[in-house]
């Protein structure tokens, strides 16, 4: 037990340093990854072990799940770039500059020369955190690369160049003998001939561009110029981003586009509840058996994953192009957010033709609901805060009739097994002692007999990419009677209790529910965010929490 607690206060430790780190190094405005900064994050990172890298504090072995989790999440090409630089919205789409945004994360990213990457940071500081920890571990596994690659005298083993070989052949799309390049790959990745061709597989049906052997070359690549050439590479951060960050000027905009609109179609003193979720499950719960009434559903969740499926794409836009017709109008975001919007104006929406499991039992001012995709981290105290304060129109001030506030969300269990739900009765701040217990209006009552439900407080972490074992086994097996962690329940939280206890522009006794399912399990090898996403597993949850809020809405 003894070594365990040590451990933990390790752990806690190296996270403190990694953010203090970051912290200096952004008011700086640059660092070198292997200078004496970039080596202190490195040295955190290795300390730390988080359990979504796996294997990164092996010297011998690349991480190959967590080199896929993270390469989705960063813009295609990074691995060849010497000079990346965290930027602003500053013009460089208007300049001509093409965005590229990464398939798992919404960054818009522009390749300015064949050196040089710039990556947009519009969602706050959990989102420089994220891109700096991701950032880190290639650099961690760019060194391992290089490591193999060259022999005692610091000479590049021929393997190297037939390495390079395949990779020209590959860009040019020319064929060669995968047999004998997985022999190549597997020198330098330290893995045995089956686990590098397992890899292989999954990069290739991977929804990112690059294959396993382009990302390993470049990687060793410009690990080994840097080494041998003196080619060193740099992170910097622009002046407009250090001038702006923390001072809500994304979160302002999109905020105040919303509240027009609701303003503007003269909503606002209709009963009002907001919704953070994904864009599909609302607008499929309440429009889908009405527009596919040719079809048969037994219940929700057979419509839900039945247009889920890439194939029924048809189904998908046949029940947009009827929402759109009845009640749903979307925003879409232009503020640098990346947050989208759906306002369901339910006044156009036959209440007869509901599903059962939340159908009205009597009569009802038709609500209007404000559903807005998941945010991200400390971003989500940014929108939530601005969505609710007063609207400023002209002269006029008004406050939205806002009756609740319904937070769905993905999250890590401690407790339990992926697709299982949590429902918190408060969330903590990882790291401070800062609390904020809820009256949260979802009970484990609501799921009863149909899925596995734990209620409990969720921990607010961070990072998800920065957590450990030994951490979160405190978090589970302490007082805390922690269920599981996610990134912005305290964040959201903290925004509704501003408006409701101090700016009074919300009611006091403002409806909150929070329900989150279970993405992955951090403490069970093979359970983790790099394992790969839910997919069909995760439909039950989300449309039994989707039921469950329309339910306490409209009853």
């Amino acid at each position: 037990m003894t070594g365990s607690k040590e451990r933990t206060r390790e752990s806690r430790a190296a996270i403190e340093r990694l953010y203090i780190t970051m912290r200096h190094l952004f008011i700086r405005g640059s660092y070198k990854p292997l200078g004496v900064s970039g080596k202190s994050l490195i040295e955190a990172l290795l300390t730390l072990k988080p359990e979504i890298y796996g294997t990164v504090a092996d010297p011998s072995k690349v991480e190959l799940d967590g080199l896929l989790y993270v390469i989705e999440r960063l813009p295609l090409g990074i691995e060849e770039c010497r000079f990346i630089k965290l930027v602003a919205r500053e013009g460089y789409e208007e300049a001509g500059h093409v965005a590229m945004v990464p398939v798992k994360r919404r960054r818009n990213c522009y390749r300015i020369d064949e050196d040089r990457m710039y990556i947009e940071m519009t969602r706050g500081r959990s989102d420089i955190y994220d891109i700096l920890t991701h950032l880190t571990f290639l650099f961690i596994e760019g060194e391992k690369i290089k490591n193999h690659c060259l022999d005692q005298k610091g000479r590049i083993i021929d393997d190297w160049y037939r390495l390079e070989e395949i990779v020209k052949l590959e860009e040019e799309g020319k064929s060669f003998d995968e047999k004998k390049a997985a022999v190549y790959l597997s020198n330098f990745l330290g893995r045995t001939i089956k686990e590098t061709q397992v890899a292989i597989e999954k990069f290739r049906i991977g929804k990112n561009s690059n294959s396993l052997y382009h990302l390993v070359y470049w990687l060793g690549q410009t690990a080994i110029n840097e080494a041998l050439e003196a080619t060193d590479r740099e992170i910097t951060f622009s002046s407009k981003l250090r001038e702006i960050i923390g001072h809500h000027i994304y979160g302002e905009k999109w905020a105040r586009k919303i509240k027009s609109y609701i303003y503007g179609k003269e909503l606002h003193q209709r009963p009002i509840h907001i919704i953070s979720a994904n864009l599909h499950s609302f607008l499929n719960a309440i429009y889908g058996s009405v527009a596919l009434k040719g079809e048969k559903f037994s219940s929700l969740e057979e419509l839900a994953s039945l247009t889920n499926k890439e194939e029924n794409s048809e189904m998908r836009n046949q029940i947009k192009e009827y929402a759109l017709e009845h009640g749903l109008h979307e925003i879409q975001d232009q503020s640098g957010t990346n947050l989208s919007v759906q306002i369901f104006d339910l006044a156009h929406v036959d209440f007869n033709s509901l599903p059962e499991e939340f159908k009205p039992a009597q009569k009802l001012e038709p609500p209007v609901l404000i559903v807005m995709d998941y945010a991200f981290g400390e971003q989500a105290f940014e929108c939530m805060d601005e969505l609710l304060k007063p609207y400023e129109a002209s002269k006029n001030i008004f406050d939205m009739n806002i009756q609740s506030v319904s937070i769905m969300g993905k999250a890590g269990i401690l407790t339990g097994n992926k697709s299982d739900i949590m429902l918190p009765t408060a969330h903590v701040f990882e790291g401070t002692a800062d609390n904020y217990p809820i009256d949260n209006d979802l009970d484990p009552a609501e799921f009863k007999g149909k899925i596995s439900t734990y209620e409990g407080t969720m921990i607010t972490v961070m990072g998800t990419s920065l957590q450990n074992r030994d951490v979160l086994n405190h978090f589970l097996t302490s007082t805390w009677n922690a269920v599981g962690l996610e990134m912005e329940g305290a964040h959201y939280q903290k925004a509704i209790q501003s408006a409701a206890k101090i700016r009074k522009s919300i009611k006091e006794d403002i409806k909150v529910r929070y329900a989150y399912y279970a993405s992955d399990n951090p403490l069970v090898t093979g359970s983790t965010l790099a394992s790969g996403s839910l997919g069909l597993e995760g439909v039950k949850p989300t449309y039994l929490i989707t039921s469950a809020i329309l339910k306490k809405i409209l009853n």
